[in-house]
């Protein structure tokens, strides 16, 4: 799709100017297919991958982002790759993400070297990684079917896995996560199920159920969501007393916009809320080979049914303030524009510049009573020295706090710490990092800042 097609689709879907949205909630790079999971009351993120330019699911890794409020996300960038999986061949597509006894596991489809389908699994110890394979095969390999998988477990500690397009499948996982107990079943694919599939005749798809299912309980009711056809995808949901079913179709919960032909729903609760994850096309260049990530509030009816809803713009509100006396990596971002993700052996993650104005905004920075008197950043240029970053507050042309002069290291292997005195400064406020090049073809690269009182 054109550039200038998803621009407008966005700012028609949102209501808004990229410079007021939340959603897309990763700029630097595309993601899509949310795996949220919460664990020690942060939340993880992880994705699939969708790289630069792609005309086709070109998909080589999952990737992590954190958050402890909902509004600045942490690019941890890429967790593992299909091919740390000796077996792997291609298509890294949508994970699931589960913690359990301290351990983390990982399930993602891949396709194998005979060119089949299946979905492996995952270990760490730590829901950072390194993620290892224990198996050394597929968990599951029965058709090309085995996609998108969803992990979770109950109340009584069984776990399950659901998966699979064109039909759902899933299965009693062992208390290991990396075996199965029982046999495959598959969730009848029947009208009452899934709902009639709509404006076109399909034997293999007779109801609206397409891939990508998101399973969830509450208050002893279980919800499967899930990529609902005919293409472009909207997202449906279906609801049940028991993980056994039967389950009955209970409508749409977002319709077909955005701009992407897929979608793939996640949903988790976090610090007393529900949020729903989804993809869209909403980035500049975005289509439906290279899509974005959003997430926004869900919310339930008191018969447990949910509203229809719409794409929005996103979370405005952080659940807490940031504190700036802490070293905060500069891919922990709110919203940027003209930064991309990169990663070395040298400092892991970081940022890179693209163009003369690009802005990387940090939300609810809480500087206290106290202002700061100064900023340390880690910082460098590849090729010249006329760059400079200024520090403003509540908007891109808000009030100037610092500026800092980037020095000239030759690569994103060098790097050096710049100082300097900052505005006098209290309370809480939006940070902005802005980019300022005389030779705007040069690029800057941006490791993490620090204020000190």
């Amino acid at each position: 799709m054109r550039r200038s097609f998803n621009i407008l689709m966005l700012c028609s879907v949102l209501g808004t100017s990229f410079l007021n949205a939340q959603n897309p909630i990763i700029q630097t790079s595309y993601t899509a297919d949310p795996a949220p999971m919460v664990h020690n009351d942060k939340m993880y993120l992880y994705t699939s991958h969708d790289e630069d330019n792609s005309t086709w699911f070109t998909m080589d890794d999952w990737r992590l982002y954190t958050t402890d409020d909902m509004v600045n996300w942490t690019d941890h960038g890429a967790v593992l790759e299909y091919t740390d999986f000796d077996w792997g061949l291609k298509n890294a597509w949508a994970p699931a993400a589960i913690e359990r006894d301290g351990k983390f596991y990982l399930y993602v489809p891949i396709t194998d070297r005979s060119n089949q389908n299946g979905i492996g699994v995952a270990v760490s110890d730590s829901p950072y990684g390194p993620f290892i394979d224990p198996l050394g095969k597929p968990l599951v390999s029965e058709s090309n079917a085995d996609i998108d998988p969803a992990v979770f477990i109950d109340d009584d500690r069984q776990a399950y896995m659901f998966w699979g397009n064109p039909v759902c499948y899933f299965v009693k996982l062992s208390e290991d996560m990396i075996s199965m107990e029982g046999n495959i079943q598959q969730i009848p694919n029947t009208i009452e199920a899934f709902g009639k599939r709509e404006g076109e005749k399909n034997e293999r798809r007779p109801t609206t159920y397409e891939e990508g299912p998101w399973v969830y309980k509450r208050n002893d009711i279980y919800y499967l969501f899930f990529a609902a056809g005919p293409l472009p995808e909207h997202i449906g949901y279906s609801t049940s007393k028991s993980i056994n079913g039967p389950w009955k179709y209970q409508g749409k919960l977002m319709p077909t916009e955005g701009g992407s032909f897929t979608n793939h729903p996640g949903i988790v609760d976090y610090k007393g809320k529900t949020y729903f994850f989804y993809h869209n096309a909403g980035l500049p260049g975005g289509s439906g080979f290279t899509r974005s990530v959003s997430v926004q509030e869900l919310k339930f009816k008191e018969d447990g049914s949910i509203e229809q809803m719409n794409m929005t713009s996103g979370i405005q509100e952080a659940l807490e303030n940031l504190n700036p006396y802490r070293k905060t990596e500069a891919e922990t971002i709110a919203w940027s524009e003209g930064f991309k993700a990169k990663s070395n052996d040298v400092v892991g993650n970081f940022v890179t510049a693209m163009k003369d104005g690009a802005y990387i905004q940090v939300k609810a920075v809480d500087f206290g009573e106290t202002s700061p008197k100064s900023i340390t950043a880690r910082i460098g240029s590849v090729h010249n020295n006329n760059v400079s970053m200024e520090i403003r507050t509540d908007s891109k042309n808000g009030k100037l706090l610092a500026t800092l002069g980037v020095p000239l290291t030759g690569g994103d292997d060098r790097w050096k710490l710049v100082n300097a005195e900052v505005e006098e400064i209290t309370g809480v406020h939006d940070l902005f990092f802005v980019v300022k090049e005389k030779a705007p073809t040069q690029l800057m690269y941006f490791d993490y800042w620090m204020f000190s009182k």
